[in-house]
């Protein structure tokens, strides 16, 4: 018989090991460590993300953790500073932080991510979360940077003086113009699918534009949310031209709008106010308007007539176009770019035209609706309308 001879040094090496699959791994020691995500919004100025970093239990000597940082869509330099170090928990302890600096920006992007990993544990074990995920929150910042191109206005026509614009060239929208109709009101009369907010998450004003902008998220019970300002109150207007220069959203269940109805609306209701619509867009028609005008002593005798207009290339989310009403008490037209595409004469429209009475203005984005239908999986959100100005002469 032999005896076996096993060394000393083997001894050694086994004590403390596991086999698993015929490879040698060294047994855990010490509690794990983990560190936290992190989700925050970007400010302007230079902030601090902060990650928390824990022990399963109190360590029992003071603990070392490697780290650094690892970009996502977020870039060392441009987003956030890198940082690389080691983090250390004290014994008795069993919680650390980890501090990270994000660049500040004021552009509405989508949101950014980057990384912190953990690496060469000390008197601890990496546990499963070794490594935290940072969301860097941009979507509800105040700077849209927006291509200007597009169709040039002039800015006086023959015959008329300017008598009241809006040029969105201060910091918020001006509230001695604009209210905001929120909610959903039961659909709008339409089975629309959006709530209607007031926060600059869904209107605001950047550079001299007004964004309106829709979003697929949950609010007032709702799966999307989206803005509805108008006038009323505070502009109304009877006569004259009207230009207003804006870009569109575009894609299924999307349904921008800029409008106008009857300011005695609350005295005799709808149709019976009037209604002038300066341009509306289904989202899955995008190189096609329609401008319509409605009126009717009540819903079941509700009356309307209108016309179309098709771009002879691209759509008309690409660039700015100018939507033109030209109104006085003989009749009404609907231009495109200049371009006249319907018109009606007054005496076409019964006893009690509503269209020699004041009329307010209303900006929105609908979602969803009988008319353009639900969004869907094609659908891209957030969709914005950018409105350069509007802009009302009379003679």
């Amino acid at each position: 018989m032999k005896l076996a001879i096993v060394s000393f040094a083997s001894i050694l090496f086994c004590i403390g090991c596991s086999k698993s699959g015929g490879s040698t791994t060294p047994a855990t020691t010490g509690p794990t460590v983990s560190i936290a995500d992190v989700s925050q919004a970007r400010v302007t100025t230079n902030s601090t993300f902060q990650f928390n970093v824990s022990l399963s239990a109190a360590a029992t000597k003071d603990a070392t953790i490697q780290y650094t940082t690892v970009d996502g869509a977020a870039k060392q330099g441009k987003d956030y500073q890198a940082a690389t170090g080691t983090v250390t928990i004290a014994a008795g302890s069993s919680s650390a932080t980890i501090k990270v600096t994000v660049n500040g920006d004021s552009t509405r992007q989508a949101d950014q991510d980057f990384y912190v990993q953990l690496s060469n544990p000390q008197n601890c074990s990496l546990g499963t979360s070794g490594k935290a995920t940072a969301i860097i929150i941009n979507q509800n910042l105040l700077y849209f940077p927006v291509d200007n191109a597009g169709y040039a206005a002039a800015t006086s026509y023959p015959g008329y003086a300017l008598a009241w614009s809006d040029e969105f060239s201060g910091n918020a929208v001006n509230t001695n113009n604009w209210t905001f109709e929120t909610g959903n009101n039961n659909g709008w009369g339409n089975g629309e699918l959006e709530y209607y907010t007031s926060s600059t998450n869904n209107a605001f004003v950047s550079h001299g534009n007004l964004v309106i902008e829709a979003r697929r998220e949950p609010a007032g019970g709702f799966n999307y949310s989206s803005a509805r300002m108008i006038t009323k109150g505070n502009q109304s207007f009877q006569y004259g031209r009207i230009d207003i220069r804006a870009k569109l959203p575009i894609g299924q269940g999307l349904w921008p709008a800029l409008w106008l109805l009857g300011a005695n609306i609350d005295q005799v209701g709808w149709p019976t106010c009037g209604e002038i619509d300066m341009m509306e867009l289904l989202g899955h028609q995008p190189n096609k308007i329609y401008g319509t005008l409605h009126w009717g002593s009540s819903v079941a005798a509700h009356e309307s007539k209108g016309g179309s207009y098709v771009l002879p290339s691209g759509s008309f989310d690409q660039q700015f176009h100018l939507y033109s009403l030209l109104w006085d008490k003989d009749s009404l037209s609907i231009l495109i770019d200049d371009q006249k595409y319907f018109s009606l004469p007054s005496s076409n429209i019964p006893l009690g035209n509503p269209f020699n009475n004041k009329f307010f203005l209303i900006f929105n984005i609908a979602v969803g609706g009988g008319w353009p239908g639900a969004p869907d999986g094609t659908t891209q959100f957030p969709q914005r309308m950018v409105v350069d100005y509007v802009r009302v002469y009379q003679k």
